[in-house]
């Protein structure tokens, strides 16, 4: 048995898709176990670009058993755009297995989070507005549907009036906007149940086979850490589990069953949407990185915040989740900066704090207390060998190793799958 889980450190934005699809050439399974299309992966193949939202990294490769788990939430239209691009590009989608526990997103879920978010004014949490919070809302509410449900036209026809009663009446009572028709949801979903039938089983007996039979299994998170429900940086979160422990819920295995968790850290550090953000540079530099780094969103284009290096994120991510090696993304955009910085601790009202703080109040008025490296003038993105790196290079990441203390497992120089260099093996 060989499981192996990969997670975001930060807020996202890591390089997570990159990480996944070079180490899915040495498994069996992929796995993608909570979030919904608010994330996105772009994965770069000899050249052409692939941007992911929904369908596991591993779809890219043939004979691959690609999963998407019970703790996904499901926009079927975003689904099957996404195999139909693949399907044009001559990529084998028939790997394809979607758990018959998720929760699948209706055109209401979408209105809600857009008109919610539009009420919170100042407060906004910055949602993408797919439907993905209030989709997960009604999963805990007991009055979510789930693919199954979906495909039973009887079941699905029974909870769909039943929920569209509700949400027309808060549509039209609290924010004033006109709700769904009860026939065009239905023939437009019916017909999502039966494109998408095919692919639609019990996951975890898959997993479970899949593990008894000492397959590789590869978990990928969406999203990241300090975007966790419990862990992050709450409100300014998602409404799943990003971090390790969420891939035993969203995809129905024991913890028992992982063997190793590998966390991907980008060479800086980004954030899209509100919320405090220590380490951020709103200068020349921060622009700098932001350009060179085309630090944009997958999913929604906005521009990502950018700032140094936080190494107590990091070591927070470390024991949130257990994290034995670190997969350092990112690195070449840092080539030819004079002087880099990593945050160590931070300060506040002339204390001391090194644990990475609940209060977003703290947060938001703490001082970075930084260690200055020196850069490198080197270019990287050709370099395949870890001891080949700019000396400088390798002082940065090592003492990101030392203050996180956890292990340096790889580290990629580019997007491209052969820009990877291996430190140790992660099956």
């Amino acid at each position: 048995m060989s499981s192996v889980v990969v997670i975001g450190t930060q807020w996202g934005d890591e390089g997570k898709g990159k990480i996944v699809d070079f180490l899915a050439e040495q498994a069996n399974v992929v796995v993608r176990y909570q979030g919904g299309n608010n994330a996105g992966h772009t994965v770069v193949v000899n050249g052409a670009e692939f941007k992911l939202h929904l369908l596991p990294s591993g779809i890219l490769y043939s004979r691959k058993t690609c999963v998407v788990g019970n703790g996904v939430v499901i926009d079927p239209a975003v689904m099957l755009k996404e195999l139909k691009s693949m399907q044009d590009k001559g990529i084998d989608t028939s790997g394809l297995k979607v758990s018959n526990r998720a929760h699948v997103i209706m055109p209401y879920h979408r209105l809600l989070d857009e008109v919610e978010e539009e009420s919170r004014g100042d407060r906004k949490i910055g949602t993408t507005k797919r439907g993905i919070g209030p989709c997960y809302m009604d999963k805990n509410s007991r009055a979510g549907i789930r693919m199954v449900d979906l495909m039973d036209e009887e079941e699905f026809c029974e909870k769909l009036e039943y929920n569209l009663e509700a949400k027309n009446h808060l549509l039209k009572a609290v924010y004033g906007v006109e709700g769904f028709d009860y026939e065009q949801v239905k023939q437009e979903y019916l017909e999502y149940a039966r494109q998408l039938k095919p692919y639609v089983t019990d996951t975890a007996a898959v997993l479970h086979a899949a593990i008894k039979n000492n397959e590789k299994v590869l978990f990928e998170g969406a999203q990241a850490t300090l975007l966790d429900l419990d862990h992050g940086t709450y409100p300014y979160v998602t409404s799943s589990h990003p971090i390790a422990g969420g891939a035993c819920i969203g995809a129905g295995v024991g913890p028992t069953q992982i063997n190793k968790v590998i966390g991907v850290v980008k060479a800086y550090t980004t954030r899209v949407g509100e919320g405090p953000f220590p380490t951020e540079l709103q200068d020349e530099i921060g622009q700098t990185i932001r350009e060179r780094g085309h630090e944009y969103g997958t999913t929604t284009g906005r521009p990502r915040r950018c700032g140094w290096l936080d190494a107590c994120v990091v070591r927070y991510a470390g024991y949130v989740s257990g994290i034995d090696y670190m997969a350092i993304t990112r690195l070449d955009i840092l080539d030819g900066l004079k002087t880099l910085k990593i945050c160590t601790s931070y300060k506040y009202k002339g204390e001391i704090l090194n644990e990475f703080p609940a209060s977003l109040k703290v947060l938001a008025q703490v001082e970075p207390i930084y260690e200055e490296l020196p850069g490198w003038d080197e270019p990287t993105s050709d370099i395949r060998k870890y001891e080949d790196l700019p000396l400088n290079a390798r002082r940065y990441i090592e003492r990101l190793s030392e203050t996180s203390g956890i292990g340096i497992g790889i580290v990629s120089v580019g997007p491209g799958r052969e820009q990877t260099i291996i430190l140790e093996n992660m099956f």
